[in-house]
């Protein structure tokens, strides 16, 4: 069988990875990739070139292609491949607004009666968003209607001050259309504990995967602006320090009542959905999907996959998926990044890693936004690569990732506290505080 995955970053390097030597693996990515590279037939194309992609995996041949990153899925790749006969393992266009367009999301929990919504509304000019917000009187989260990296999201009492900075972002939103909408949804802010269920589905069926708990902050103690993910962490019992096996299965409930309603709206969804939630006091909140695996949270549980990853795939293309299956241990993984990042001033900067080293430790590098060029790997401005720790316990994962961080030299940095005792126990605390025990 021969496999194309689409995507140039980490998140592609692990699907690589957990495909392995099952099929005869090619790539199209935007830069060179060192470790998809090495172990893929591979192209230097863009992922959102839609006819390059599918010209590519005619001439070869490719029998299924893997999606990894959401904008190719916004832009119909998965329609184009289908039409010529390529099964997929990603959804079809319409089928991606769960992602690309919040307001549908938010719209099919209100029309199917989905548990676990929140209050929002959709707005497309300043003036009626103002008097919401004044109207509402507590805090809320601001998000442009389409796609943003993660970056897009900004929180009242967090990265805006008050009711004026959140009018001033929604002129921002709606005047640039940033995510190329002039829309703004606007929602009520959670309070609770953020985690992420991730699952292959066939359109009908949902296999769930470990949970994990990403930390999006830029800095030390989840401070500084959110960014694509800095770090997470996955326990060795699928679930989270904080989180009990009712409420992991309330939120599986949630992406199975999403697919039907899916189904019923749009055609099947087929691929992998992402639900981050919130854990409120009340249970678990949905606050967005992805359409695709997490990033950096596909490296926490593919490394942990017993399961055939090409048998899965089969079985999603196919409509007859089977349970996954996964080791029982816990991981922690580290975003090495360009130091300023989000607001990188200098990218292509040499990155100097020592595989072997981090190899022997037991840990496991997957490369993300960089590129090789005459053997050496260069930054950009965006995440450098993940480093991934698996141990019995949380804290064993941990010590094996901060100790390889050692090993990658440059201008970089990554955030030592993720996965921590300390920041855990903080998450614990929390939601025993939120929960009044």
């Amino acid at each position: 069988m021969r496999i194309l995955v689409v995507g140039t970053g980490a998140r592609e390097h692990a699907i690589c990875r957990a495909i392995g030597n099952e099929a005869e693996l090619h790539s199209i990515m935007s830069n060179k990739n060192p470790g998809i590279a090495r172990i893929s037939k591979f192209k230097i194309s863009s992922e959102k070139d839609i006819e390059a992609v599918k010209k590519y995996a005619l001439d070869n041949r490719i029998d299924m292609t893997v999606i990894g990153p959401e904008a190719p899925l916004e832009m119909g790749i998965v329609d184009a491949l289908q039409e010529e006969g390529i099964g997929c393992v990603g959804p079809t266009k319409e089928a991606a607004r769960i992602e690309t367009d919040k307001a549908f999301m938010r719209n099919l929990f209100e029309d199917h009666k989905i548990p676990g919504s929140l209050v929002y509304k959709v707005f497309d000019n300043t003036h009626d968003a103002g008097d919401f917000i004044e109207d509402f009187g507590e805090d809320v989260v601001i998000k442009p209607v389409g796609l943003t990296g993660g970056k897009g999201v900004k929180i009242m009492g967090e990265h805006l001050k008050d009711a004026s900075d959140a009018k001033s972002y929604i002129k921002e939103i709606i005047d640039n259309k940033i995510s190329g909408h002039p829309k703004v949804v606007i929602e009520e802010r959670l309070v609770g504990e953020e985690f992420t269920v991730q699952a292959f589905v066939d359109g009908s069926h949902v296999v769930p995967m470990p949970a994990a708990q990403d930390h999006p902050h830029a800095f030390e103690g989840d401070q500084g602006p959110i960014t694509g993910g800095m770090g997470s962490y996955s326990d060795k019992n699928g679930l989270l320090p904080f989180l009990d096996q009712k409420s992991y299965d309330e939120s599986v409930k949630i992406m199975e009542d999403t697919v039907k309603a899916i189904k019923t709206e749009v055609g099947p969804y087929r691929g992998i959905l992402y639900g981050q939630f919130m854990l409120c006091k009340n249970g678990p909140r949905l606050v967005e999907y992805n359409a695709r695996f997490g990033d950096p949270e596909a490296m926490n549980v593919l490394p942990l996959l017993n399961s055939s990853f090409v048998e899965l795939s089969e079985g999603i293309v196919d409509g007859n998926l089977k349970k996954a299956d996964f080791e029982s241990k816990a991981t922690v993984c580290k975003y090495v990044v360009p130091r300023g990042y989000p607001e990188t001033k200098a990218a292509n900067q040499v990155l100097n890693v020592d595989e072997a080293k981090i190899n022997d430790a037991g840990a496991i590098v997957y490369y993300a936004a960089v590129n090789q060029k005459d053997d050496k790997i260069y930054t950009s401005s965006s995440r450098a690569l993940g480093l991934v720790g698996i141990g019995d316990s949380i804290a064993e994962a941990e010590e094996i990732c901060e100790k390889v961080t050692g090993h990658v030299k440059g201008d970089v940095y990554h955030r030592s506290d993720v996965g921590t005792a300390e920041l855990i126990e903080k998450r614990i605390r929390h939601m025993e505080k939120i929960r009044g025990n």
